[in-house]
């Protein structure tokens, strides 16, 4: 099976490649430049793998939360392409992919986070399933990061994301845990929602190219101006 996942919802530009049993990843930090670098990348890595865009069994799209701009790049590249080859497509979480990062790191536990400006942070909480892969515990959802509240299973948890990057102490403190671990720099892989999508594709849990949504988990994109004012303040 040969499956090409893109994922594009945070400053990460990755693309990769399920081929004969592994994925094959080209990643880069890109900022906001998506939209210029995600062609050439997916022109790289079907270049290197001697792949033609007609041996594509599927695609992946990481489907967020994360940027809106960054997820609709995605989202719409994998749509127009799964319409161009008429094949199916699977959508995964940019938080289930911080959180197998981190399982395949060696974690039993994690709690993905993800700065999503405007005081606010995306997160969920995962375990490592039985198969080694990150399974929900805490569905994905946005809060501003000192009003997070949830009843978390004693023992130890890594941390994952550019939320904790951001809001450590805070997150600690409302969460009222200490995390054997931290990166908080991480960033979703392509390669790891290959591995999440796998799955669905095994059992025919597939959407048409035309299904495929974005997760964006709220509806703004802004503050308004008294908003702004107020972050500033509480962060001086």
């Amino acid at each position: 099976m040969r499956l090409l996942a893109v994922d594009t919802a945070t400053e990460a530009c990755s693309v990769a490649l399920w081929l004969e049993g592994e994925a094959v990843e080209r990643y880069e930090v890109a900022g906001r430049t998506h939209t210029e670098r995600l062609l050439p990348l997916v022109q790289q890595l079907l270049a290197d793998t001697g792949t033609r865009p007609a041996q594509l069994d599927g695609l992946v799209a990481g489907i967020g939360p994360g940027s809106f701009a960054g997820v609709r790049i995605a989202v719409g590249f994998v749509k127009g392409l799964a319409l161009a080859l008429d094949r199916p497509v699977v959508g995964v979480s940019s938080l289930a992919m911080l959180a197998q990062g981190a399982i395949e790191a060696g974690a039993e536990r994690v709690i993905a986070c993800i700065d999503a400006r405007m005081s606010e942070v995306y997160w969920g909480a995962y375990e490592r399933g039985a198969d080694g892969l990150a399974r929900t515990l805490l569905a994905d959802r946005v809060v501003p990061p000192g009003a997070i509240e949830a009843d978390l299973a004693a023992g130890a948890w890594a941390a994952a994301g550019t939320g904790w990057g951001t809001y450590e102490a805070l997150l600690k403190q409302r969460l009222k845990l200490e995390p054997a671990t931290i990166d908080g720099q991480a960033l979703p892989h392509a390669a790891a929602a290959l591995k999440l999508a796998l799955p669905a594709f095994a059992s025919g849990e597939v959407l048409g190219a035309d299904e495929l949504a974005p997760a964006y988990l709220r509806d703004r994109v802004a503050l308004t101006l008294a908003e702004q004012q107020a972050a500033r303040a509480a962060k001086g």
